[in-house]
């Protein structure tokens, strides 16, 4: 038999494993996705993010193959990380929580708003990793997980982080990239020679998206077993109590099911009478007097079951509103499975507001931003809201269509509103040049085309 492998040298082997990938990577792209992936294998973390200081943007984020950089998060943690290693780049791996991190890379005002941001996005333990050469830092490594990083982890980043810098040097160059305050100038100066007087003035971000009126907290109906949806007893967007019955599935199978549970446990009572009876003669009986009454119980235990999955199949409104769903034809004899969706119930005046944001259209939106709804069944008198959420991560609508997920509440109850209504949602986002307003998207396009 072979002996088992070593640890150590388990562990020794992975890091120099690593070390050579990281050398052997052809393009900072490569490595980037190396080092918030496979540094993994060495230090276990949940999610990490990798900040190109030389271009000032995220160059990689663990578990996508390239992060989207109009995505909230990733917009906010640029500047966060940007405003870090400008001021108090860090020198050494370090280990931290989100309030540490919070007050190092955002200013007093904002420091209370950025950790509840960053703590709807990250675990509450991170850990920074400088990628230095030469007494300047190239990139800076942000790992987070729910646990505290410890000193000997810190240790072995400290290691991986200088085989990292070294690649990363070689590739991008430790002196060859122009700082980011003289990359700005130059852009200013550029569009200022390209622009006009108007184009100059500021303007305010705006995007137009589909939205929908949602509620809020509702109740919902779900199949409490496997069945077939007999009889739908409320009609869409009806007003129920709570208690009143809502959905039937067909019990007969059920029905079936407790009539031979009550008679197996009717010849199980019967058994044991007469092994009752009998034992008092017969030691036999005697006996199996255990047996039938395990029996016994057994069967009362399959009746009771059944019963109470039978009276389960009538679902009622767990609390007041309205029933919400599209059609009962659709649902009455219909398979449904344990768990499954038939209906919700919501308060008609708990109402919110559902926005698609398309990726092409994103711009950068922050909690508390003002949002103006546009009924289709009257557009000519918009409703105003207020941004409470962005979703992280993109996908995919019934059209077919990137999106982002957005929720908005409305700063008050208007009559015209109703669940279910459709329109479009005006966004408001920061202050902007006319110039940039106008060729977003064609700047956009460019970067991409040109790798900036």
């Amino acid at each position: 038999m072979n002996p088992p492998p070593d640890r150590r040298l388990v562990a020794l082997s992975t890091l120099v494993e690593i070390e050579k990938r990281a050398r052997a990577a052809e393009t900072p792209e490569a490595l980037g996705f190396l080092v918030v992936n496979d540094t993994h294998m060495v230090v276990p973390y949940r999610q990490a993010a990798l900040y190109r200081a030389d271009t000032g943007t995220i160059q990689a984020l663990s578990g996508l193959a390239t992060p989207d950089p109009d995505a909230p998060f990733t917009r906010r943690l640029t500047a966060m990380m940007r405003r870090l290693v400008r001021d108090t780049p860090p020198t050494s791996p370090r280990a931290l929580d989100l309030a540490a991190f919070a007050e190092a890379a955002e200013t007093p005002k904002s420091v209370e708003e950025a950790r509840a941001f960053l703590s709807a996005y990250l675990p509450a333990n991170l850990a920074l990793v400088p990628l230095a050469r030469g007494g300047r830092t190239l990139a800076l490594l942000l790992m987070a997980r729910e646990e505290p990083f410890g000193a000997p982890e810190t240790q072995i980043l400290g290691h991986l982080a200088d085989a990292y810098a070294h690649a990363w040097a070689a590739l991008v160059g430790a002196g060859r990239s122009r700082p980011l305050a003289t990359r700005r100038r130059f852009l200013a100066a550029a569009a200022a020679l390209a622009a006009a007087a108007i184009l100059a003035l500021p303007v305010r971000q705006s995007v137009l998206a589909p939205a929908e009126i949602v509620a809020q907290d509702a109740a919902l109906v779900r199949a409490p077993v496997d069945g077939v949806v007999e009889a739908i007893h409320v009609a869409p967007n009806a007003r129920v109590a709570e208690g009143d019955l809502l959905v039937t599935l067909d019990g007969r199978e059920l029905e079936a099911r407790l009539e031979i549970a009550r008679q197996q446990l009717a010849v199980a009572e019967a058994e044991l009478r007469q092994a009752r009876q009998q034992a008092v003669f017969d030691d036999r009986s005697r006996a199996q007097i255990a047996i039938l009454e395990g029996r016994r119980e057994q069967h009362a235990a399959e009746a009771a079951f059944v019963e109470d999955t039978l009276a389960r199949i009538r679902m009622t409104a767990p609390r007041d509103g309205i029933a919400i769903y599209d059609d009962p034809d659709d649902w009455e004899g219909r398979p449904v499975a344990l768990g499954e969706r038939i209906m919700s119930v919501a308060d008609p005046r708990a109402q919110a507001l559902e926005v698609q944001l398309a990726v092409a259209d994103a711009i950068v939106l922050e909690p508390g931003a003002e949002v103006a709804f546009f009924l289709n069944i009257d557009p000519a008198d918009p409703t105003p809201a207020t941004l409470v959420r962005a979703g992280y991560r993109a996908g995919p609508t019934p059209e077919g269509v990137m999106a982002y997920r957005l929720r908005a509440d409305f700063a008050e109850h208007d009559p015209r509103l109703r669940i279910g209504l459709r329109g479009t949602a005006k966004l408001y986002g920061e202050r902007t040049s006319l110039f940039l307003y106008l060729l977003r998207r064609p700047i956009a396009a460019a970067r991409v085309w040109l790798g900036l």
